[in-house]
């Protein structure tokens, strides 16, 4: 039996012919009935069901986001588009995002969750207004695919990408140019940017994450121990640690404090896996740094405890790679936007 919550007619979504679904699903299945969810586990966050599957783009879904409170899901497809979702309820698709002449690779949301940004083969980054879904400033000095996008936590509205032209871009929102660029050797397929402002982080196909000192604009460290490109990068909740997914099927989580011992790889993941499709995978931790989680090319969702690096959820549901997972800021919620056109949130046990 299907329980479909409700299917909008493209025109009441703005939607040129896509139809949107959203799907209550537990244990395995749609749910069959009021009965059967009060019998279920006890709920642990303020979705409508445990798991929630979310239909509607027409391509391969990249990249999905929470914006800082939590309660709208961004995501990013091959289909060229962005479109924002409700967290609760039905998880309505309220808004679509459209420019983009290429697929979105990766989306993030400005701290204060007023900008969408997002990074595309197209060659640009581009900043939306989250409110309006207008876009408001189109970067595209790079010369290749844009791969990944990334914003200042805390501070002026700065962001970096990192592009298969080998640089790396710091942009300021408020300027018509980049600040600054970084030259590198080879493509560059994730981007991260360091807590205090001073420093970002490189990685991609070299196998190696590069430290950049912003005031110098020079690179600082060098992070070696992966033996494959590099795809995903993200820095925890303190500042004080990076996570990075690779092809050699490891997730690394790496020490950045400023004495840190010289072997700065502190916990290695595995379990996940990248295939023949060479995604970009990416990562992430939970708000408060205690779990990690990343994208695995066998259509699962991992996720790690990092103190014991014990793998505590193995999340079966897609049909493809599943290309981002991400933790909810506020709740033990989890989603993950997969190959096969569907975003998955469902929560976790407390």
């Amino acid at each position: 039996m299907t329980d479909v919550k409700r299917a909008h007619s493209p025109e009441a979504n703005g939607h040129d012919g896509a139809i949107v679904k959203r799907q209550r699903v537990e244990d395995g299945a749609l749910t069959q009935s009021s009965k059967a969810k009060a019998e279920g586990p006890a709920r642990t966050s303020a979705l409508l069901a445990p798991i929630m599957l979310l239909t509607g783009h027409a391509g391969e879904v990249f990249t999905c986001k929470f914006n800082p409170t939590g309660d709208v899901l961004a995501s990013g497809s091959h289909d060229k588009h962005i479109f924002l979702w409700r967290t609760y309820g039905e998880c309505e698709n309220y808004m679509m995002m459209k420019g983009h002449k290429n697929a979105v690779l990766e989306v993030q949301w400005t701290t204060d969750g007023e900008r969408v940004l997002s990074a595309s083969p197209d060659k640009s980054v581009r900043a939306w207004d989250a409110a309006t879904g207008e876009q408001v400033k189109k970067m595209s000095e790079h010369d290749n695919f844009v791969n990944s996008c990334c914003p200042l936590r805390r501070g002026p509205p700065l962001l970096v990408s990192g592009s298969d032209d080998a640089t790396a871009k710091l942009w300021d929102l408020r300027a018509k140019r980049s600040a600054h660029t970084m030259s590198e050797e080879y493509q560059i397929l994730a981007v991260a940017f360091g807590e205090a402002g001073d420093q970002i982080y490189t990685g991609g196909i070299e196998n190696v994450i590069k430290v950049w000192d912003l005031r110098k604009v020079e690179v600082a460290m060098t992070l070696k121990g992966h033996t494959d490109t590099i795809t995903g990068l993200r820095v925890s909740p303190d500042g004080n640690h990076l996570l990075s997914n690779a092809m050699d099927n490891t997730m690394r989580a790496w020490d950045m404090r400023p004495y840190a011992p010289q072997n700065r790889c502190m916990k290695v993941f595995t379990g996940h896996q990248h295939s023949f499709e060479r995604n970009s995978l990416r990562c992430d931790w939970s708000p408060d740094g205690t779990k990690v989680t990343g994208g695995s090319a066998d259509r699962m969702v991992y996720v790690w405890e990092v103190a014991s690096r014990r793998l505590m959820y193995k999340l079966p549901g897609h049909n493809g790679s599943v290309n981002e997972a991400v933790f909810h800021p506020k709740e033990p919620i989890i989603a993950s936007a997969g190959s096969d056109k569907q975003i998955y949130l469902g929560e976790l046990a407390m």
